[in-house]
């Protein structure tokens, strides 16, 4: 189940991925999906590397897992949407449809939730409809910013 507005085609063709899941093969996978359409991508196997790998890396989408040791995926979300409140998150869990985990990781600031279980044509239409709303939306938001005195100033 996703919450995410129509298909709108993408006005970039790649994008930085930040995969977080205690699963080797499932982020190898991934990763060599993600990179055969195109994007850069890294991944992570420790939720508690994040805070590190973020303050050191640039990323433009995050891929969270909810269950993993050490870290609780709900939290690693909340830390992430304070690190930077603007980064589009995709919850990808094994537990299927929890409505309670759903609602408390979209609480937390996820933009998405999806099942490992979902095809991988199907994971990557919600990851280009969720990239195309957040293009959406930082475009408007730059044409509704007012520009400031000092842009361009040295």
């Amino acid at each position: 189940m996703v919450f995410i507005e129509a298909m709108t085609p993408l006005s970039r063709d790649s994008f930085q991925f930040l995969i977080v899941d205690d699963d080797p093969a499932i982020t190898r996978f991934l990763v060599t999906y993600l990179r055969q359409k195109g994007h850069s991508c890294q991944a992570l196997t420790e939720g508690f590397q994040t805070a590190t790998w973020l303050a050191h890396n640039d990323c433009e989408v995050v891929m969270v897992d909810l269950r993993m040791p050490k870290v609780d995926g709900i939290s690693l979300i909340s830390f992430i949407r304070e690190f930077n409140p603007t980064i589009p998150i995709v919850v990808f869990t094994g537990i299927g449809y929890d409505e309670e985990k759903m609602h408390a990781a979209l609480r937390a600031g996820a933009n998405a939730y999806v099942s490992k279980n979902l095809p991988i044509e199907q994971l990557y239409c919600v990851l280009s409809r969720l990239l195309a709303t957040c293009q959406q939306g930082s475009s408007r938001e730059t044409l509704d910013r007012p520009q400031s005195a000092l842009v361009g100033a040295a």
